[in-house]
């Protein structure tokens, strides 16, 4: 897989990090102008200045503390530093989950979260609307979830930003299964907002076969505390409107039993899932 290397939009903005080689020039004092490694504490050490900590500084603050250090110290009266990044030393951004093209991209600054996405090929047709953005130890929080809409007025994926070292995981939108008497047995992702009823499923299942045994039509949900609820669903009252359709949950699971067979465990059921064909509805 080739790793992309994402230099940043503004030189001005980039942080210095550990394993940057810089490029110091001194205006007249050629003896002070060196190359110089930032080591692993952020650090580097200059002749006759000794360390000073430049990591997460731009190149114009780290050259600043320099000019400082050397007015301070008498060893120049009007010091002036120019600082120039000979060598990168970029962290990588993996990007997980709902993209066609996952892996660790190379990242020197902080991008949006967009331009990440977009580098990783964008998301496929089964992503949800919550990115998770897990960052290294020591920042906090560690993780951030991000909700967002696909609508053109939505800011949010542009605002949020990457940083060299996170891990960005694209979420799969909920999946409601409908299984055994209809047209179109298979997985219905809930996409956006993720609201779909009973009616609504079964439509995009393409209706109810003939043998179907729809007044045996059942609801099962996996509860948060791993429980399995098998609900019996009055389909007949929700057809000539008499109750409204149950809103579905993500993973939920609709049975429609067909005439004159066995009642299938509902283990079972739950286990068909893992090869029920996914379907995306616009």
């Amino acid at each position: 897989m080739t790793t992309l290397t994402v230099v940043p939009e503004d030189f001005s903005g980039l942080q210095l990090a550990p394993g940057f080689l810089l490029s110091m020039e001194v205006y007249d004092a050629p003896e002070l102008s060196t190359d110089v490694r930032i080591d692993t504490h952020g650090d580097i050490t200059l002749p006759m200045i000794g360390s000073i900590h430049v990591a997460g500084q731009t190149m114009t603050e780290a050259a600043a503390a320099i000019e400082t250090r050397l007015k301070d110290g008498k060893i120049l009266n009007n010091p002036q530093v120019n600082l120039n990044v000979s060598q990168y030393a970029g962290s990588n951004v993996s990007v997980l989950g709902e993209v066609h093209n996952p892996g660790r991209i190379e990242l020197l600054a902080p991008h949006s979260l967009e331009d990440i996405i977009a580098l990783a090929g964008g998301e496929t047709q089964l992503a949800g609307n919550a990115i998770e953005i897990r960052h290294p130890e020591g920042v906090n929080p560690q993780k951030e979830m991000v909700h967002y809409s696909r609508s053109s007025d939505d800011m949010t994926l542009v605002d949020t930003k990457v940083r060299p070292g996170d891990t960005v995981t694209v979420r799969r939108a909920g999946v409601v299964y409908v299984l055994g008497g209809v047209n179109r047995p298979g997985g219905y992702i809930m996409q956006e907002g993720g609201e779909l009823n009973l009616t609504q499923a079964l439509s995009l299942a393409y209706g109810t076969t003939i043998n179907a045994a729809v007044g045996s039509m059942r609801l099962i949900r996996k509860m948060p505390d791993g429980q399995v609820q098998e609900t019996a669903l009055a389909y007949r009252d929700i057809e000539k409107g008499k109750i409204p359709p149950p809103r579905l949950q993500a993973e939920d699971l609709i049975y429609v039993p067909i005439s004159k067979t066995k009642t299938v465990l509902t283990s079972g059921l739950f286990a068909s899932t893992s090869q029920a064909a996914l379907y995306v509805y616009h």
